[in-house]
């Protein structure tokens, strides 16, 4: 063959080849299906009331979590915890009153709005909260709650504190008595604690930190934002990889990857965050980037409905790490996929996941609704 046309047809042989292999790579990048906006509007909200309505004052089944130090703490939930007996746990019956209050908030003219308020005032009242710190006084108590239910009561008494209603201010002087303890025992507390606790469940300690921090910046708390900012850096400034393949476990509902990140986002400066978010968690980057929906298997089982609490509390860090960086707006579809997939689950779910999953659904919905 002449030579001179060899070296033309080994050319377009060689494009046609890189073409082909440009072609395949293209074809392997998956396309991202972009997700419907979830919102929370007034006919939802009236649906999601409905949950925490069902619980707060419903005693029984309940898990009480309780040291027995002798005969006479066996009490019923409502002597021992007046004002936070039902929704089967402490805590969820917290956050269910906080479901309350952030609903009324943003909806006054929500059905039965009145009749709620009152609710309200019967629980947290001046007295049920005096017997609920003096709870916390208890010789084997001193633990109780740290710091999953410690950061949801932080949460309620911030959105009461920033309600513009009267309501609210009877609320919240009521409630802080034991507002103050919580503060002060997390502030006692961070300096002996070590070592974070990085699970996908109450005790993790980067979400409870989180709430936390957003109360005392909200109230502008200087000795708690400090004793937040200073433990959260000490635990996690130097971290880098987490394996966000090895989530989620069988029952998490808190992934630790994600709320380190949104922790770490309220206490960094933008500049600095995004170098630290390059070193945690590199692939966000990726705006190709998936995470799949956390499968629930069964809504009955009081575990594995954890699940649907994941997908709620995945999509509120993700809003929050994307939040003024434009770089990572492909994060907010990957929540939006998360909220659309349990949201429409936890209406007539069983009590195992309509006792608490309401409250999670409200906080993702109020992430998405600030963006």
């Amino acid at each position: 063959m002449n030579k001179f046309l060899f070296i033309p047809l080994l050319a377009l042989t060689l494009s046609c080849n890189t073409s082909k292999k440009e072609k395949e790579v293209k074809e392997e990048i998956p396309k991202i299906e972009i997700a419907e906006r979830p919102e929370l509007n007034l006919e939802q909200a009236n649906r999601l009331a409905e949950l925490p309505l069902h619980c707060i004052n419903t005693e029984y089944p309940n898990k009480l979590s309780q040291t027995i130090g002798s005969d006479t703490d066996l009490l019923p939930p409502r002597t021992l915890h007046p004002a936070f007996h039902g929704c089967f746990d402490w805590h969820s019956a917290v956050h269910g009153h906080w479901s309350l209050v952030s609903l009324l908030k943003q909806f006054p003219n929500i059905d039965n709005a009145d009749a709620i308020k009152q609710r309200l005032l019967n629980n947290i009242s001046k007295e049920n909260i005096e017997a609920e710190v003096a709870y916390f006084h208890g010789k084997h108590n001193k633990s109780y709650e740290r710091t999953y239910g410690w950061a949801w009561l932080l949460k309620l008494a911030e959105t009461l504190h920033t309600w513009d209603d009267d309501t609210a201010r009877v609320l919240e002087s009521n409630l802080q008595p034991l507002t103050n303890l919580i503060v002060g025992k997390y502030i006692e507390f961070l300096p002996k604690l070590n070592y974070p606790l990085r699970v996908g469940t109450h005790t993790n300690t980067a979400f409870g930190l989180s709430f936390a921090y957003d109360y005392a910046e909200t109230v502008n708390h200087e000795a708690l934002k400090t004793a937040i900012t200073e433990r959260a850096k000490y635990f996690f400034l130097n971290d880098s990889n987490c394996p966000m393949g090895w989530e989620p476990s069988g029952t998490d509902f808190l992934s630790p990857c994600l709320e380190e990140a949104a922790l770490m986002k309220r206490l960094l400066p933008k500049e600095e965050f995004n170098l630290w978010l390059n070193h945690f968690l590199p692939q966000l980057n990726n705006k190709n980037y998936t995470l799949e929906v956390g499968l629930v298997s069964d809504r009955t089982d009081g575990h594995l409905v954890h699940l649907d609490g994941v997908n709620f509390s995945r999509a509120w860090s993700l809003y929050k790490i994307a939040e003024g960086l434009p770089e990572y707006d492909h994060l907010k579809n990957i929540a939006n996929h998360h909220i659309n997939y349990s949201l429409p689950s936890i209406f007539g779910d069983g009590y195992e996941g309509g006792h608490w999953l309401g409250s999670f659904a409200i906080y993702a919905l109020n992430a998405v609704s600030k963006d």
